[in-house]
């Protein structure tokens, strides 16, 4: 699954949406947004589990339980998120 960040604020992922959803166990995270100091380097960029599911559909509560055994799962102020502890930055391929 590959999903497309389109806001981060100091590593919480605000707006995003699935570019494809095969294999939603395995999501992966693209950034393509404005950011500044603190938005992607204060840690793991965080995705709230409710916006996952609702990207990732059906297949999604099948997920869970391996993502948390991975430790993918975190709570941040109260709520669940899907961390993803590793970015890469990607040119635009001019």
């Amino acid at each position: 699954m590959r999903i497309r960040a389109l806001s981060v604020f100091e590593g919480v992922v605000y707006h995003c949406y699935a570019l494809d959803v095969d294999h939603p166990c395995r999501p992966v995270l693209e950034v393509e947004a404005l950011t500044r100091e603190g938005d992607l380097d204060v840690g793991p960029l965080l995705l709230t589990v409710a916006d996952y599911m609702r990207m990732a559909g059906d297949g999604a509560a099948n997920c869970l339980a391996e993502l948390k055994r991975r430790r993918r799962i975190v709570e941040w102020q109260g709520v669940a998120h899907l961390s993803f502890p590793t970015w890469t930055l990607v040119g635009d391929g001019a």
